[in-house]
């Protein structure tokens, strides 16, 4: 039967249980009453980076070369997160991004080149070639 719990406590192999009541349901909204977070996945500085979006929802990317930022692979509408684009200590490293990302405006951003800058790109997937961002330069 498909909602019916069988148990008040779960058991797991490392002697730690958890209530019922304690357990996050995918088909129902949450209410959680203390902060959630979720990593920030290393990315490797190549000429192209393909982000694979299952591994993560943020990311950060020391640029080492000028970069394409490739379309991502996994996407799920409605996935969103931050990925950090941090300037090597050489600094005057480019990007550029597939044709799916969607930048404000129409086109992609001018990222910052001072070695060791920060810039960061929020973005929220649209659809499986779509997905809107927003760039904000220059993170001291």
């Amino acid at each position: 039967m498909a909602g019916t719990i069988i148990a008040d406590t779960i058991e797991h192999s490392d002697s730690t249980s958890l209530a019922t009541n304690q357990l996050a349901a995918k088909n129902a909204a949450q209410t959680f009453t203390a902060g959630q977070r979720g990593e920030i996945t290393t990315l490797t500085s190549a000429s192209t980076v393909t982000p694979n979006f299952a591994d993560s929802n943020n990311f950060t990317l020391t640029l080492g070369t000028n970069v394409t930022l490739a379309n991502p692979s996994n996407l799920t509408a409605g996935q969103s997160g931050s990925i950090f684009l941090v300037q090597d200590g050489t600094g005057s490293r480019t990007i550029t991004f597939g044709s799916y990302w969607d930048f404000a405006g129409g086109s992609a951003p001018t990222i910052s080149t001072a070695a060791s800058s920060v810039d960061r790109v929020d973005y929220i997937v649209r659809s499986s070639t779509s997905i809107h961002a927003v760039a904000t330069l220059a993170y001291s």
